[in-house]
């Protein structure tokens, strides 16, 4: 509720910003386009003789906040429909008795006009229009002094104080200055008479606590700047030394009048003097998104994929068109606020580029709110999707219902330029800066409450209540229950597997004289404690941790954790129960995603803390791997980012069509953001032909074809020429799993530089070195096979070097190493050598 209302009769820019600082201001229709933009305004009708209903609609529409009709002309205004919150009643004192009730009820506020102030008369008409603001404009000369302007208040009125009697300068008997008149209410409860006062952002997040007093508050008003009353130093000009400058938007009292709210537009570094935004806490949600991203506008570097964003508009519009689909596809609470903050994040990186911020938008949002009249709301006609015929059931395999073929893209590296072969060998932009940002809450929460707000997002995510997420051996029996087929399939894998990582382990020390009496040596030792993340939930992988546990159970790890999603009743699949029980895992963390990576790169009272964590997860969980491994603190490393999985195919005229269709969709099947690229070598039309009607028939047989249906459509078939030229195009691209269908396929892997894995030959599917054919399944991905190995025993593994050097090796070696330490300029180094020197000479 404004301290008073003050009516424009007459023009005083100074003064109408001032006023536009502490409320709204009533104005006649023929100023409404003469003020700024920023002023909230009443429209009074007194002296309109016409009624133009959709012209008052027009004014209510662009945000005038309230019309206020003289009572000639109020019922007409009533009946049309306008809502009451938006009209108030202009009435002399003595017409009260010649309100109706339709009059009474049909407005939210009334304008008394009286010729003194009578209290008491005042206080009975506000007592017949109960659910009204009342506020009183008084026709005597003089202006109502700060002592009327309390007791107004005090019965629950508002003074109404023409222009021509308020001043920017001191009160006398024909003006009252503003901020005199804003500060009438005000009462401090403090001994040294200051008010507490919040300052907020334009968006109203807190910014820090401060005092003001009269003084302090007069020249905020008048000037616009943040100034308050420091309890040491007097008036305290906020930046003027340091920079960090405020205007002053909006100034309000408290409900009691003995506080202050100043709402700002803050500059510099932020309000702290800790150069942080706000003194309470960093600033989150949205205010912080539009933070970072005006840090990026004028900072992301060249070529990055925010520089990207921001100087391209078709790919902004894409990214933004795109994650609107996503929201409108997604069906649950989590994956709608997951698409619907996806979509905010590129709607505000367009906001930003175009100087427009939050403040802007909520005003936009304001405005839409304020609106009386609407639109139809039909979408425009590209968005309407047409109806659908209802078919008629027929009898044919579920598969079979969609028969639009599933086809791959085509591309020919023959004369190909060079920006479309890189265009590609580009793979789908991961979001991880945005990733980064969505999982740091959960990990600062997890390092901060450990097992309670671990247990907490257990609930939240993985929809399972448990009261400990820990399980330690040994393992009860009956949580490893599973289908005898199922442990021999297991059993040999284990064999399979832990036969080619034990060949793997490096047990003989490096000794190496690299001087008469100067010996070196290398030695390995293994990672004493290790978290392995198992993918789960719903799905059941004990593939991966095999391929997680065995290399670490045969490298010598001394703790070995393994971490995967409980399904809902709080249990782990029997099947991953039973491989944590055969690779000796000395605990097992129920809790998945960015929760279980914290858990596990700072410890909790139960969960052990790890120094190395290993395996694939969705986004969240990579985001949150590699968040950590940043994190002095943590002291944790990982094996590898990771992205979508991946495969590329290498046929020639000996390849067999249903063979290579059937590798593209082991792999199409993962998930819509599969990548799936298949290069055909010299193949004809009729072989390729073959190949994607082999696609199409065995993508229609799959229980997950909706899921191909997607991923398969976005997947490139390359035409090269020859095998040299598909395998350079394959070390380029950098595979994760790459299959060869050659007539000499042995002979190509001399050629292969880059790939995470490679299966040779017709008859080595890929699905072989997924689960059990002996290699490692958790392998590099988005081109990261070209400086990372795949999860192998040595990833378990680390290097210790040392030296030993004789008396007679330090003769000569001594004099190199202080050579080069005083071409450093670093004393010590040679002095650590000379010292020696000297004693054995």
């Amino acid at each position: 509720m404004p301290v008073f209302l003050p009516l424009l009769d007459e023009q005083a820019e100074d003064l109408i910003e001032a006023l536009a600082r502490i409320g709204p201001v009533i104005l006649p229709p023929s100023n409404i386009f003469n003020i700024p933009q920023n002023v909230q305004c009443f429209v009074t009708l007194e002296n309109s003789p016409d009624l133009d209903v959709d012209l008052i609609l027009s004014w209510l529409n662009k945000g005038v906040e309230n019309i206020i009709v003289p009572l000639n002309l109020a019922k007409d205004v009533i009946a049309a429909g306008l809502p009451s919150n938006r009209l108030s009643l202009l009435l002399d004192v003595g017409n009260v008795s010649a309100v109706t009730d339709t009059v009474r009820n049909g407005v939210s506020g009334v304008f008394l006009k009286t010729p003194v102030i009578d209290m008491d008369l005042v206080s009975s008409v506000s007592k017949f229009f109960t659910n009204s603001s009342i506020y009183v404009f008084s026709g005597i000369q003089f202006p109502p002094t700060t002592s009327d302007i309390r007791e107004l208040l005090a019965i629950k009125t508002i003074p109404v104080i023409p222009t021509s009697r308020l001043t920017l300068s001191h009160t006398t008997i024909d003006r009252v200055n503003i901020g005199d008149a804003f500060l009438a209410p005000l009462v401090s409860d403090r001994p040294d008479g200051l008010f507490p006062t919040v300052v907020t952002s334009e968006t109203g997040h807190s910014l820090g606590l401060v005092y003001s007093s009269a003084e302090s508050v007069r020249e905020s008003i008048v000037t616009g700047k943040g100034v308050y009353q420091s309890r040491k130093h007097g008036l305290w000009r906020k930046g003027e030394t340091s920079g960090a400058t405020q205007e002053v938007i909006r100034i309000s009292t408290d409900c009691d009048y003995d506080s202050l709210e100043f709402r700002v537009k803050q500059h510099g570094a932020g309000f702290c003097h800790l150069n942080r935004q706000s003194c309470f806490s960093e600033i989150s949600g949205l205010p912080a998104l539009e933070s970072t991203l005006r840090s990026r506008l004028s900072s992301a570097p060249e070529g990055s994929y925010t520089r990207r964003l921001f100087d391209d508009p078709s790919l902004l519009q894409s990214k933004i068109m795109e994650e609107a689909d996503e929201l409108c596809r997604a069906a649950n609470k989590t994956d709608i606020a997951f698409e619907a903050a996806d979509l905010f994040y590129f709607a505000m990186t367009k906001c930003v580029q175009a100087g427009v911020g939050i403040k802007e938008i909520e005003e936009s949002l304001d405005l839409k709110a304020k609106r009386i009249t609407r639109r139809p709301g039909n979408a425009k006609p590209q968005w309407v999707n047409p109806p659908v015929a209802k078919a008629t059931p027929l009898l044919q395999d579920e598969t079979l219902k969609s028969d639009g073929a599933i086809r791959m893209r085509t591309a020919d590296l023959a004369g190909i330029t060079i920006a479309a072969r890189a265009e590609l060998l580009r793979r789908p932009v991961l979001k991880s800066d945005e990733m980064m940002l969505k999982v740091k809450p959960i990990i600062d929460d997890v390092r901060a409450r450990g097992d309670v707000a671990l247990l907490e997002f257990t609930a939240k995510f993985d929809r399972a209540k448990l009261t400990s997420t820990v399980v330690l051996p040994p393992f009860a029996p009956e949580t490893m229950r599973i289908d005898p087929d199922v442990r021999a399939a297991i059993d040999q894998a284990y064999l399979n597997i832990r036969k080619f990582h034990e060949a793997q382990v490096d047990q003989e020390t490096l000794v190496v004289e690299t001087m008469p009496g100067v010996v070196c040596s290398r030695f390995a030792r293994p990672i004493a404690r290790v978290g392995l993340y198992v993918p789960g939930g719903t799905a059941i992988l004990p593939s991966t941790a095999l391929m997680l546990g065995i290399p670490a159970q045969v490298a010598g790890c001394k703790e070995i954790v393994l971490a995967t999603p409980p399904r809902a009743d709080g249990s782990i699949s029997p099947e991953v129960m039973y491989v944590a029980h055969r690779v000796g895992a000395s605990a097992i963390l129920k809790a998945g995603g960015a929760q279980a990576v914290a858990a596990m790169a700072y410890g909790t009272k139960s969960v052990p803390k790890v120094d190395k964590i290993f395996g694939p997860g969705n986004q969240w969980v990579t985001a949150a791997k590699m968040l950590v491994q940043n994190d002095t603190d943590a002291l944790v490393s990982i094996d590898m980012p990771a992205g979508p999985s991946e495969v590329l195919v290498i046929a020639d005229h000996t390849a067999n069509p249903s063979f290579v269709a059937a590798d593209l969709l082991s792999q199409a099947e993962h998930g819509v953001d599969s990548q799936v690229i298949l290069v055909a070598v010299d193949l004809t039309a009729e072989k390729l032909a073959e190949i994607e009607r082999a696609v199409d028939v065995q993508a229609k047989a799959l229980s997950r074809v909706d899921i191909v249906r997607e991923s398969i459509p976005k997947s490139i078939i390359v035409k090269a020429s020859s095998a040299e030229e598909a395998v350079a195009f394959s070390n380029d691209y950098a595979p994760e799993h790459l299959i060869l269908h050659l007539e000499n396929a042995p002979d190509c892997l001399a050629s292969i530089d880059n790939a995470g894995s490679v299966f040779v030959g017709s008859f080595t599917p890929e699905s072989c070195g997924d689960y059990a054919s002996g290699t490692n399944h958790t392998l590099p991905t988005n081109g990261y096979a070209r400086q990372f190995s795949g999860v192998n025993t040595q990833s378990f593994q680390k290097h210790i070097t040392s030296q030993q050097i004789t008396s007679d090796g330090l003769k000569g070696l001594g004099p190199i190493v202080a050579t080069l330490a005083d071409c450093e300029g670093l004393q010590a180094h040679a002095n650590a050598v000379r010292i020696r020197l000297s004693s054995v000479q």
